[in-house]
C-alpha cells in the first residue's frame, strides 16, 4: 500500500464523499474485477456510515455487486480524469480488457477481498445493504461503510485539504461530454448562531 495512504476513522467517513465528487466504483466476484465511473453517490448517515450510489442495470459493475454484497467507492482525482472517463465508457462486457486499456492499476488493502483503484485520493470499502425495490425500481444501492482511507496529503485529520494540496489531486466533478470541473478554492464561513 502507498506510503501516503492512512486509514480513516468510520465516524469521519461521509467528509470523504460529502463535497460531491464524481467517483468510481470497483467490484469483484469469481475472479472478476471491474470499475466503473459515478456521478450519483451520496453520504447518507453518520453512525454507522452508510452511502448510495446509482448504478445503471447495463453495468458489469452492478452485477458484480449484486453477486458479492460489497464494492469500493473512491474518490479520483484531476491526475484520473483520463482514466475515469475511460472506464465510465467502456464496458467490460464489450471490452474484457477495458481495466488494462484504460490504465487502471489495482491494489488491496488487508482484510478486504475488493479491488481498490491505485491513484485516488479516498476510498470506501462497503457491504451492500440489500434494498431489492430501490435498486430494481430506482437502480439505487444504499452500503454501510465498513473501511476507509484516504491519502495524506489531500485528507488528514478529518477534513480535505485541497486548498494545500498538489492541484493534481484535486476532486473531479463531472458535468457532461467529457467535462470536469476540479474541486475550487475553500471558503470559510465565521458565523455565529444565536
Amino acid at each position: 500500500m502507498n506510503e501516503h495512504i492512512a486509514a480513516v476513522a468510520l465516524e469521519k467517513a461521509y467528509r470523504l464523499l460529502n463535497h460531491g465528487p464524481t467517483v468510481l466504483v470497483s467490484a469483484r466476484h469469481a475472479g472478476v474485477d471491474n470499475v466503473m465511473a459515478a456521478a450519483w453517490a451520496c453520504a447518507l448517515d453518520f453512525s454507522p456510515p452508510k452511502l448510495t450510489v446509482v448504478l445503471d442495470k447495463i453495468a458489469k459493475t452492478r452485477e458484480l455487486v449484486e453477486q458479492s454484497g460489497q464494492f469500493v467507492i473512491q474518490i479520483p482525482t484531476v491526475a484520473q480524469a483520463e482514466l475515469t472517463f475511460q472506464v465510465g465508457h467502456r464496458s467490460l462486457l464489450e471490452q474484457p480488457d477495458k481495466l488494462a486499456r484504460s490504465a487502471v492499476e489495482l491494489f488491496a488493502v488487508p482484510g478486504h477481498d475488493l479491488p481498490l483503484v491505485a491513484g485516488c485520493s479516498a476510498w470506501l470499502a462497503c457491504r451492500l445493504i440489500p434494498e431489492p425495490h430501490n435498486q430494481d425500481r430506482y437502480d439505487l444501492f444504499i452500503a454501510e461503510v465498513v473501511g476507509a482511507w484516504a491519502d495524506t496529503r489531500v485528507f488528514r485529520d478529518g477534513h480535505w485539504h485541497f486548498e494545500t494540496a498538489d492541484p493534481n489531486l484535486r476532486s473531479l466533478h463531472y458535468v457532461a461530454g467529457g467535462h470536469f470541473y476540479a474541486i475550487g478554492e475553500a471558503v470559510d464561513v465565521e458565523s455565529k448562531v444565536e
